[in-house]
C-alpha cells in the first residue's frame, strides 16, 4: 500500500478499546513520550516536611493524653483521701498545733504526754513538733568535780549521779531575711534545782516584799520581760548575780552548718556587746575568738541537737551527740546515746 501522506506516521494512531469504549493514543516510533512517570513528580522535601508535621502533631497530642491521665490520676486520688479522711475516726490524739491555752484567765505552755511517757512541749513547727519539758545532761567526769566546787552536797551527788536535770522555761524559733525564714528552733533550760532562785528574783523585781506574785503582778512581769530594752537588762542581771545553771537546746528545722550558726551567734552577741563598754576589752575579744573556734567547721543536720550549757560561774560549753562530738573534737558527754536521756 503507498504511503501518499508521509506525516501520518507522525501523529499518533488511536486506537479503539472495546473494553471501556474509549480511545486510547497509540505511541509509533516516532512520537514523543506523552506523560512522565510518577516517580519523576515526587518533591523529597515536602515529603518529609508533611512526615514530620505528621510526627510532631502525633507527640504532642500523646503528651496531652498522659498529662491529662497524669492530672485525672491526681485529682481522683486527691478526692478519695478527702472522702476517707472525712470519715475516718481517729482513737489517738495528734500533738496540738497550739503552743499555748488559757486557763482560769492566765495563758499558760501547753504540756502533754507522749507514748512513751515523756513531757512534751508543742512547738508548732511540722519539722520539730515538740520539746522535752525537762532533759537530763550528764557532763564529763572532770567537768563535774569543777563544777561541784561551790555547789551543794546534795546538788553535787545528785548531778555525780543522775546528771543535772534542766527544765524548759521558754521557747522560740530563729528566723532570717524579712519574709521569716526559719533556721532553727531554740529552748531555754533552767536547772530544776536552780528555777526556785529564779522565781525569787524575778517576784523580787516586781515586789521585794512579795513572796508569790498577783495576777496583776503577774502582767506587769510578763510585760517588763517581753520589752526589748527592760528584758534584756533584767536577764542579763538576773543571769549575773543569780547564779543559775543555765542550757540553750537548739534543734535545726534545716540542713546548716556551723559557719552559719557562728555567724548568727556572732552577729547577736557583737550587736549587745555594742551597748555595753565592759564588753569592750582585751578579755572579751579573746573570749569572742575562742567562741568562734568551737564552730569552725563541720554540718549541722536538720533533728540534730546542739546544747549549749552555762554553769554557774558562767563558762560556756557546747554539747554535741558523740558521734559528731568526737569529728568535731567537741565535748563527747551531755546529749549522746548512754550520756543524756529526756523526761
Amino acid at each position: 500500500m503507498p504511503i501518499n501522506k508521509p506525516w501520518a506516521l507522525l501523529r499518533p494512531v488511536l486506537r479503539y478499546s472495546g473494553l471501556g469504549r474509549t480511545i486510547v493514543a497509540r505511541r509509533t516510533l516516532f512520537s514523543e513520550e506523552g506523560g512522565a512517570r510518577a516517580s519523576q513528580h515526587l518533591d523529597v522535601n515536602k515529603l518529609y516536611s508533611k512526615r514530620r508535621d505528621y510526627e510532631q502533631h502525633r507527640t504532642a497530642f500523646l503528651a496531652a493524653g498522659a498529662i491529662a491521665g497524669l492530672i485525672s490520676f491526681v485529682y481522683t486520688a486527691w478526692k478519695l483521701k478527702q472522702a476517707l479522711e472525712k470519715n475516718k475516726i481517729s482513737c489517738d490524739s495528734s500533738v496540738p498545733a497550739e503552743t499555748f491555752k488559757v486557763e482560769a484567765g492566765e495563758k499558760r505552755k501547753v504540756v502533754i504526754v507522749d507514748e512513751r511517757g515523756r513531757e512534751i512541749v508543742p512547738t508548732g513547727d511540722s519539722v520539730v513538733s515538740a520539746f522535752p519539758r525537762t532533759i537530763t545532761v550528764r557532763l564529763p567526769r572532770e567537768h563535774k568535780q569543777d563544777s561541784a566546787v561551790g555547789s551543794s552536797p546534795v546538788a553535787a551527788s545528785v548531778a555525780d549521779k543522775d546528771g543535772v536535770e534542766f527544765t524548759l522555761v521558754g521557747l522560740g524559733v530563729r528566723t532570717v531575711t524579712f519574709i521569716g525564714f526559719r533556721v532553727y528552733l531554740v529552748g531555754f533550760y533552767v536547772a530544776t534545782q536552780d528555777i526556785a532562785r529564779l522565781q525569787q528574783y524575778l517576784i523580787k523585781k516586781i515586789n521585794p516584799l512579795a513572796t508569790t506574785l498577783i495576777p496583776s503582778e503577774k502582767d506587769a512581769l510578763r510585760k517588763a520581760l517581753l520589752d526589748a530594752a527592760e528584758g534584756e537588762q533584767t536577764w542579763d542581771v538576773m543571769l549575773r548575780e543569780s547564779g543559775c545553771r543555765t542550757a540553750f537546746r537548739i534543734m535545726p528545722v534545716r540542713d546548716t552548718d556551723f559557719h552559719h550558726l557562728r555567724d548568727g551567734f556572732v552577729r547577736a552577741v557583737q550587736t549587745r556587746s555594742q551597748r555595753n563598754k565592759a564588753c569592750q576589752d582585751d578579755a572579751f575579744g579573746t573570749a569572742m575568738k575562742k567562741f568562734k573556734s568551737m564552730f569552725n567547721r563541720g554540718t549541722m543536720t536538720k533533728k540534730k541537737e546542739l546544747l549549749l550549757l552555762r554553769d554557774a560561774e558562767g563558762n560556756l560549753r557546747a554539747l554535741l551527740p558523740t558521734a559528731l562530738a568526737e569529728l568535731l573534737g567537741w565535748e563527747t558527754g551531755g546529749i549522746g546515746a548512754g550520756e543524756a536521756e529526756h523526761h
